[in-house]
């Protein structure tokens, strides 16, 4: 999911070329042909004056549905934003306000409070002001979330001027970088010491503050989720100023604001533990579930990252593994079978069959029409969804080209961590993503495959047009209580598992008709699978009911997982005006009725 966040500003520039509207008051402003018949009637008969006011008053009510059909037709700009709350009056948005929206424009606000200080000081004075005037400021990083969780419109502050990398001690492995700092510029700023950090999200444009606020996480049955290499933090907060915790300093505290969704503070300086750098050797086959079964357990505890990428309406799994390049012997050397553009082949012809099914005007000479030869696989994906995306057999074809291009992508790939553990997302999107338990490391449940298998015949069974592919990948437990991986058990491993559809389009009206399905198919994952496997999902990811049964349902859910009472005494006591949070906190965490 790679984008950062979308801010623009109102442009001021685009108004009316007529500011005034002309009201017609005088007889010689009537229409000729009714000017015409009223002289004929005088000369035929004397009007009475009833009949008189009759007229006058239907010429008025003449002029006014023409100056507001002309008002409410006026040809502005495309992009002009206007409001038309006042009859005959172009109302401007005012200048300073922003529109801010998350990466997929899945969620938007606007607003005229926008921070962005420079330092710590110029933090804590927002920080304070805000408070003072109880005005809310709510914390958003680089607007990744597919849910939207930093957005306010009230107001934000965002860190991404507070982008420096502080302190590296190499004899500790340790970095200090302040919260703004993206993962991609942290990791180039420390390799030059021979660090790097212990693992990775699929992308690298995240925010250190909102990568580790939202309880983010890479892969790895034997590695925790991001918030864990966290070892002391600085909070900026509205009713203590700035504090620092750490293990060792306000442990209690440490553990509950480092997965603390922004609200227990604006996270300022964060200390991360990192290991030295290191190169890996990336593996990537193609399975199926039968297989999987046999060797689940290896692949977990003798791969230091594993992930399966399932296609649905496949037999197909992915696997990708991760290890370091050993010392001893260098890298398997493997010829593919096949070039990149050979294992694109098959998808670039279905698009260009489905091209002439569903849009047969279009020729493949059309400048408009990209060159497919320089497209990549996810680009192509989002073109191929784009022709219908909602059309289940269309969805199953891509799906079985998806099928046919990784097994002609099998193969060995060696790079450095920050390099090899990305991933390619696609474009804009819709994910769910949910955590549960999946047993431990020397003996794990297969709850985890349960949970696949279940899913997909799910989605088969209710004939969901589902695109490929739904990820599976494996941490450790946290010790952050707000984490979805939270355990008090060392060994303890934890499965996420990753549903999507994709928004390959600007239409409007297929971008709702694809939410809408998309929403379905979350519902129904929730309801036949979440609670039988404990399944909770991701805090950037979960959306609030607008039903008020649902949003009591989930609020009781979370309290059965999480510290929700100990997570409100704390936001009270170092956030008492809430000038932190946003709807989002406030419905998913009210106060108890006991506080």
């Amino acid at each position: 999911m790679l984008a950062s966040l979308s801010l623009r500003r109102s442009l001021h520039s685009l108004r009316p070329r007529h500011r005034h509207l002309i009201v017609l008051s005088s007889s010689s402003a009537v229409p000729r042909a009714f000017c015409s018949d009223a002289a004929a009637a005088g000369t035929a008969t004397t009007s009475s004056s009833s009949s008189e006011v009759r007229k006058y008053l239907g010429y008025t009510a003449l002029v006014l549905f023409c100056g507001a059909a002309t008002y409410y037709s006026f040809p502005f700009s495309d992009n002009a934003k206007h409001k038309k709350a006042q009859l005959f009056r172009y109302a401007p948005l005012p200048e300073d306000l922003h529109t801010v929206s998350n990466w997929s424009g899945t969620h938007e606000v606007q607003t005229r409070v926008f921070h962005q200080p420079e330092s710590l000081a110029q933090l804590e004075e927002v920080v304070r002001e805000a408070d003072a005037k109880r005005a809310r400021i709510r914390p958003v990083g680089s607007g990744l979330s597919p849910n939207g969780i930093g957005l306010s419109r009230a107001g934000m502050v965002n860190l991404a001027l507070m982008d420096r990398v502080l302190e590296v001690d190499k004899e500790r492995k340790t970095v200090r970088v302040e919260a703004g700092i993206r993962v991609q510029q942290l990791v180039d700023g420390i390799k030059e010491h021979g660090l790097t950090l212990q693992n990775f999200a699929s992308i690298r444009e995240q925010q250190i503050g909102g990568i580790v606020q939202v309880g983010a996480h890479g892969t790895g049955a034997r590695l925790p989720p991001i918030d864990e290499q966290v070892t002391s933090m600085k909070l900026v907060t509205p009713a203590k100023g700035t504090i620092e915790v750490s293990k060792e300093k306000d442990p209690e505290l440490f553990y509950l604001a480092r997965c603390g969704l922004g609200a227990l503070g604006v996270v300022a300086e964060v200390t991360l533990q990192c290991v030295d750098r290191q190169e890996l050797v990336e593996h990537t086959t193609v399975s199926t579930m039968q297989e999987i079964k046999k060797n689940h357990k290896k692949l977990l505890s003798e791969n230091k990252h594993v992930k399966y990428l399932y296609i649905p309406y496949t037999d197909t799994v992915v696997v990708v593994t991760c290890n370091p390049v050993s010392k001893w012997k260098s890298p398997p050397k493997f010829k593919p079978k096949y070039t990149v553009d050979e294992a694109l082949q098959h998808v670039r012809q279905l698009y260009q069959e489905s091209l002439q099914k569903y849009r047969p005007e279009v020729k493949s000479s059309n400048d408009d029409e990209p060159d497919i030869n320089e497209l990549s696989f996810t680009e192509l994906r989002d073109k191929l969804l784009a022709l219908d995306p909602l059309n289940k057999d269309h969805v199953i074809k891509v799906n079985q080209a998806e099928a046919d291009f990784w097994k002609k992508s099998e193969g060995y790939r060696v790079g450095w961590s920050d390099e090899i553990l990305g991933f390619d997302c696609g474009g804009q999107q819709w994910v769910s993503e949910t955590c549960f338990p999946a047993g431990t490391l020397s003996k794990p449940s297969m709850k985890d495959l349960e949970y696949i298998e279940e899913l997909k015949r799910l989605i088969e069974k209710e004939d969901i047009p589902a695109p490929a592919p739904i990820e599976q990948r494996w941490t450790a437990r946290s010790k952050s209580p707000m984490s979805l991986a939270s355990s008090p058990a060392e060994d303890d491993i934890f499965s996420w598992v990753g549903v999507i559809m994709y928004l390959p389009t600007s239409d409007a009206r297929q971008r709702k008709e694809i939410t809408e399905e998309f929403f379905h198919y979350r519902r129904l994952t929730q309801e036949r699978l979440w609670d039988r496997y404990s399944a909770y999902e991701h805090w950037a990811k979960i959306e609030v009911p607008k039903d008020n049964e649902e949003l009591a349902a989930l609020q009781a859910r979370l309290r059965k997982r999480f510290p929700v009472d100990a997570y409100n005494k704390a936001r009270r006591e170092l956030d008492p005006n809430k000038i932190l949070c946003n709807n989002k906190l406030e419905k998913l965490f009210p106060p108890s009725e006991s506080p």
